[in-house]
């Protein structure tokens, strides 16, 4: 079974298309945490006990692990979501060539699905693509204001950069492991691309804190019933002034955040 296969697997279980994003900032970790060795390996073990039933994978941002202490507590995040049944796909938008980026992807040998930049061509994306059993999840049409500088060119062919990825990375899809990562704010350009590429499951960030279309993210993200609604610090955050009861609010809020998706799913 590949990534999609168990994904699959994993959202009929569940009955959740969320994505619990663990984005451990050490500013906002609770007080009474950072006297652990390992402050956002103690964080995220909470968060994933309190979540779990309601998540269909957890998505931490490499960006805040990139320090020894922190790859330490990825790894440690990684293996207790396993020991959950709980996939993790890390959201690292790695992608470079030839022995790098093969570097890169062998994080995959821990973590069941990454996101890549295509910036730089196939080439750059071959390892992460050749890998069948791992899923790989190209940035295609971003949520952050700044996407448009580069997304929304136009291109000789008359159609945005944004949709010539989509097309590209469906051609790219000869092991049945690649998505897109298309954010909910522009529930419009998420319609256009389902029509474009009907069988390839999309990552939606941006429902969360963002404020993104949550009937949009579901409606269009969803192929065959696959893909992937985000939220981070709307769920991870969501008792950051709880103390030490914090992450009761974070499994509140995934809850909620599951039903308020499934409304809408089929």
């Amino acid at each position: 079974m590949n990534f999609f296969d168990r994904l699959h697997d994993r959202i009929r279980t569940v009955d959740s298309v969320v994505s619990v994003g663990l984005d451990p900032d050490p500013s906002r970790i609770p007080d009474h945490l950072t006297e652990y060795d390992l402050p956002r390996w103690a964080f995220n073990r909470r968060i994933i006990d309190a979540t779990h039933e309601h998540a269909a994978v957890y998505k931490p941002n490499a960006a805040f692990y990139e320090d020894p202490d922190g790859w330490a507590a990825l790894e440690e995040t990684i293996a207790y979501a396993h020991g959950k049944n709980v996939p993790v796909l890390l959201d690292a938008k790695r992608a470079d060539i030839g022995n790098t980026t093969r570097q890169y992807a062998q994080i995959l040998e821990k973590a069941d699905a990454i996101t890549v930049n295509p910036y730089m061509g196939r080439d750059s994306l071959q390892p992460f693509l050749a890998d069948e059993e791992s899923g790989v999840f190209i940035l295609c049409r971003t949520s952050n204001p700044g996407g448009a500088d580069i997304q929304d060119l136009e291109l000789e062919s008359g159609e945005p950069v944004y949709e010539r990825v989509a097309a590209l990375a469906d051609l790219w899809n000869e092991n049945d492991n690649v998505g897109l990562v298309v954010g909910a704010t522009k529930p419009e350009e998420l319609e256009e691309l389902r029509e474009q590429v009907p069988d390839l499951p999309f990552l939606v960030p941006g429902v969360g804190a963002q404020g993104g279309d949550a009937e949009a993210a579901v409606e269009f993200g969803l192929a065959n019933g696959v893909g992937l609604v985000n939220s981070s610090r709307g769920i991870i955050f969501a008792g950051e002034h709880d103390g030490e009861e914090f992450a009761k609010a974070s499994g509140q809020a995934a809850k909620r955040l599951k039903k308020r998706l499934n409304q809408y799913r089929d």
